[in-house]
């Protein structure tokens, strides 16, 4: 029974050990950025930003993300058939050439609905 779990277990005290080392390492070497008010400063994309607390994100930022999460995940369900893809055979062609179908149908739909269009 141990035996079954023992490369788990080896994985995750090599993982606990390298994480560890960094850090010591970190805080040993590390550059000491305590009196420096500009690395308290949120950024992005190494830019500095100039977005206060309380802005808001309006509507067509999440249309866009939750856009961008459907059709990822979407995709992502084609990997296994591109794996398996001899061993499915041709219905699995045919359904997934149904799935991206439909999927290019909802894209020029969002696309034809302005919900790409950043405002």
């Amino acid at each position: 029974m141990l035996r079954s779990y023992l490369p788990a277990i080896v994985f995750l005290g090599l993982g606990t050990i390298v994480g560890l080392t960094f850090a010591m390492l970190n805080r040993a070497f590390g550059v000491k950025g305590r009196g420096i008010k500009a690395t308290g400063d949120p950024y992005e994309c190494g830019l500095p930003s100039e977005i206060k607390k309380n802005f808001k994100f309006g509507i067509s930022f999440y249309l866009i993300a939750m856009l961008f999460i459907l059709f990822d995940i979407e995709v992502i369900f084609l990997y296994p058939v591109a794996v398996m893809v001899r061993e499915f055979g041709t219905f699995a062609m045919i359904e997934v050439s149904v799935f991206i179908a439909l999927l290019s149908i909802a894209f020029i739909y969002v696309w034809r609905r302005g919900a790409l269009e950043w405002k």
